[in-house]
């Protein structure tokens, strides 16, 4: 609320009160809401090898866990697998370790972290995460594959996109990037937010990042290296504006 800032914030509904889970090897407390792909799920480490119930009915494609007293977020990403881990808070490339995930994809009841635990399971600490499943025309998480071209890749969604999140992969020194409709209004989605900088938005660029489209993404700024270097592996999470039945291009 600094006098004169602009803010913005993005909101997911879980499922109320949280509710005990004896899914897992771990006991967690867990607020789901399946029907959005969406929860939240505490837990107390072991540093052992275990199971955690996520609440979800269904395997998750996004999981981001956070030691609550740690800087670290350690994120999980179908598209990359269970043998690596990227961070909310880094610019890294993806760590390989069995250590986050135990090489070990969630399930459609629980996800599986690693001993002693890398971030992801310190015996006696307290975590919070936040699970995502893809939902038809709400939700989406996937890779794309940089062509290096001035004309980038069009990335299909199922629905017109109200927030992207996403970042290369597979090298050090590309920052999480953040785009929504909220902040720029029209074709041309230029203004950046990055969860891995402290910095204050980015852009606008010319030419755009992106054009959100009735059903995806189109790449524009093809040649950006946090976008489209060729043979660069980008993972990304997105939202839904409005469910496709309903959307009308632009």
């Amino acid at each position: 609320n600094g006098s004169g800032n602009s803010h913005i914030y993005y909101g997911w509904k879980a499922g109320g009160a949280s509710v005990t889970n004896n899914n897992g090897t771990i006991t967690s407390q867990v607020s789901a809401n399946p029907s959005a792909g969406f929860s939240i799920v505490g837990w107390t480490g072991t540093a052992a090898a275990a199971t955690i119930g996520h609440g979800l009915n269904a395997a998750p494609n996004f999981i981001i866990v956070r030691r609550r007293s740690s800087a670290d977020w350690v994120v999980y990403h179908s598209s990359i697998g269970n043998t690596v881990a990227l961070f909310l808070n880094g610019s890294n490339a993806a760590a390989s370790s069995s250590f986050y995930w135990n090489n070990t994809s969630p399930t459609s009841s629980v996800f599986t972290v690693g001993a002693p635990g890398g971030g992801t399971n310190t015996s006696g600490e307290n975590f919070i995460t936040y699970c995502w499943t893809a939902i038809p025309g709400y939700s989406a998480f996937g890779s794309w594959v940089g062509s290096g071209s001035a004309d980038g890749p069009y990335i299909y969604l199922g629905f017109r996109p109200k927030m992207v999140l996403y970042k290369r992969s597979d090298a050090v020194g590309n920052d999480w990037t953040i785009h929504d409709s909220t902040r720029d209004y029209y074709n041309g989605y230029s203004v950046e937010l990055y969860p891995s900088l402290t910095n204050s938005e980015g852009g606008p660029y010319s030419p755009p990042v992106f054009d959100f489209l009735s059903n995806g993404l189109k790449i524009r700024n093809g040649t950006a290296s946090y976008t489209n270097t060729s043979g660069g592996t980008y993972v990304y999470a997105a939202f839904a504006e409005i469910p496709f039945k309903y959307a009308r291009a632009r």
